[in-house]
C-alpha cells in the first residue's frame, strides 16, 4: 500500500538453493492464515445482519444498505492512515492493533443490541471495518514475505482461499444462529405492544452472544500474534516514492479506467450479497424463509471461492483482458436473466454470479498497475481506496429498492458489469505511461 519491501538479505543468498520452500516461519503464517479467515468471516456477516437490523428496526432498503455504506466507506477514509500506521509500527504490530480495534468493533454490538440503536450499530461497523483495514494492510504484503520470492504467490493463494472459505462459512452460521426466528411484517402486525417490544428484546440477543464471541476471538487471535516470536519487519521496509503523487498516477488513462473498475465491481459483488436474503426470500423467487435463504448466501461466495480455483488454471492460459471482459459478460447476463423471470431461474442465476465474480478484482487490480515503475505504488492505492463502490452502489441499489422494487434494483449491478466489459475490451489497453510519470 504506503510501502514497499525488499528482500531479506538471508532470503536472496539462498533462493536458488531452497527457493521451493513454502514459508521460512510456519509460526506466522499459521497466524495470517487465521487472521484472513476471520476477516472474511466479519465481512460475510454483513449479509446476514442487513435483514436482521432491516426487521428489527422497520427499516426501508436504503437505510438497511447504511450498514455497507458505513462499513466500505471505512475503507476509502481509513486506508491511507493505516499505511503509515504499519509504515511506522511493521507488520506484525499492525495485524496486532488491526485485530485489537476489530475486536472493539465487534465488543460494541452488545451495547447497540442492548439498546437497540442503529446509530450505535453502524458506528460499530464503522470500528470493525477499520481494524480489517488495518489488517488488509499489513497482512498481505506480510504474507509476501513470510519466505522465498519464488512461492509468494502459493502463501498468498492459500490466504485469499482461507478468506474466501471464511465469507462462505459466515453467512451459513450467521443464519443459523441470528436469522432463524425473524417474523414478516404480516406477522409482526398482529402481535401486541407487549409482544413487540419481547420480540426486539428477542432478537436483539441473538446478535450480542455472537458478535462478543467474535470480540473474544479477535483480541485472543491479537494476544497471540503479540506473543509469538514473529518477525515484525520483514525486509526493507521504504518510505512511498514522494516524488509522484495520486493524481499522477490517476492521470494514466488505465489507471483511472482501473478505479473506476474496481468501484462497480466491489460496488456490485457487494450489492448482490447485501439484497440475497431479501430477495430470495421474496414469495415470486424463492418463497423460503429467511434462514433458508442464508444457505444461499453462502453458495454464492462460496461460487467465488471456487471459481479463484478455476481462474488461476484459466489465467494462466488465456489473456486475463479478454477473459476478464467474457467473466464479466456472462455476469452481466445472469443478473438480466434474475431480472427477467421468477422463481427458481430468478434464484439460480443471481446466485451463480459469485462463480464469475471471481477471478474479477486480482485481474483489475493486476491490469491496473501493470507497467507503472514509481507510480505503482500510487496506483496501489487509489484501486484500495475505489473499495469504496462497496458503501456506494448498495446504498443507491436500496434506494433503487425502495422505488422500483427489489426485482428491478438489480439494473445497477447490470450496469457495472457491462462497465468492467469495457475495461476488459479496451479500458485496461495500455497507454503512454512514460508521459504521464514527468
Amino acid at each position: 500500500m504506503a510501502f514497499a519491501s525488499a528482500p531479506t538479505p538471508s532470503s536472496a543468498a539462498h533462493a536458488g538453493a531452497d527457493g521451493g520452500r513454502f514459508t521460512d516461519y510456519p509460526a506466522a503464517m499459521a497466524s495470517c492464515t487465521v487472521i484472513f479467515f476471520m476477516w472474511g468471516f466479519l465481512t460475510s456477516l454483513n449479509d446476514v445482519l442487513i435483514p436482521h437490523l432491516k426487521a428489527l428496526f422497520t427499516l426501508d432498503y436504503t437505510q438497511a444498505m447504511l450498514v455497507q455504506f458505513v462499513f466500505f466507506g471505512a475503507y476509502f477514509l481509513m486506508s491511507l492512515p493505516a499505511g503509515k500506521l504499519v509504515e511506522r509500527i511493521g507488520f506484525k504490530f499492525g495485524m496486532v492493533v488491526g485485530l485489537l480495534v476489530a475486536g472493539v468493533g465487534a465488543a460494541m454490538f452488545w451495547p447497540a443490541a442492548r439498546w437497540q440503536n442503529y446509530d450505535l450499530f453502524l458506528a460499530a461497523f464503522f470500528v470493525l471495518a477499520t481494524g480489517i483495514t488495518v489488517l488488509q494492510v499489513a497482512a498481505n504484503p506480510y504474507v509476501g514475505l513470510l519466505g522465498p520470492e519464488r512461492t509468494a504467490s502459493s502463501r498468498l493463494t492459500l490466504a485469499q482461499t482461507l478468506n474466501s472459505l471464511g465469507t462462505t462459512l459466515g453467512p451459513k452460521l450467521g443464519g443459523m444462529v441470528i436469522l432463524g426466528t425473524i417474523l414478516g411484517a404480516d406477522q409482526i402486525s398482529k402481535l401486541s405492544d407487549t409482544q413487540l417490544a419481547a420480540y426486539h428484546v428477542q432478537q436483539a440477543q441473538l446478535v450480542q452472544v455472537p458478535y462478543l464471541v467474535l470480540a473474544a476471538l479477535l483480541v485472543l487471535l491479537a494476544l497471540f500474534v503479540w506473543w509469538v516470536r514473529l518477525p515484525s519487519r520483514l525486509g526493507n521496509v521504504v518510505a512511498a516514492d514522494r516524488d509522484h503523487s495520486l493524481w499522477d498516477a490517476l492521470r494514466v488513462p488505465h489507471v483511472a479506467y482501473a478505479v473506476v473498475a474496481i468501484f462497480c465491481y466491489v460496488g456490485a459483488e457487494v450489492a448482490i450479497g447485501s439484497f440475497l436474503i431479501s430477495y430470495l426470500s421474496q414469495p415470486e423467487i424463492g418463497n423460503i424463509s429467511e434462514a433458508h435463504a442464508a444457505d444461499y448466501v453462502a453458495y454464492y461466495w462460496g461460487g467465488a471461492m471456487l471459481g479463484r480455483f478455476i481462474g488461476t488454471f484459466l489465467l494462466a492460459r488465456f489473456d486475463p483482458r479478454k477473459l476478464l471482459a467474457l467473466f464479466a459478460a456472462i455476469a452481466g447476463m445472469l443478473v438480466l436473466a434474475s431480472m427477467l423471470s421468477y422463481h427458481g431461474l430468478a434464484m439460480y442465476s443471481i446466485v451463480a454470479v459469485g462463480l464469475f465474480n471471481s477471478i474479477m478484482f486480482p485481474t483489475i487490480f493486476a491490469l491496473g498497475i501493470e507497467r507503472l515503475g514509481p507510480l505503482t505504488d500510487k496506483a496501489s492505492s487509489l484501486l484500495v481506496m475505489a473499495i469504496v463502490g462497496g458503501a456506494v452502489i448498495p446504498y443507491i441499489q436500496g434506494a433503487l429498492a425502495d422505488h422500483l422494487g427489489i426485482h428491478h434494483a438489480f439494473v445497477l449491478p447490470l450496469l457495472c458489469y457491462a462497465y468492467i466489459i469495457f475495461y476488459g475490451r479496451s479500458g485496461s489497453k495500455i497507454r503512454d505511461v512514460t508521459a504521464n510519470q514527468g
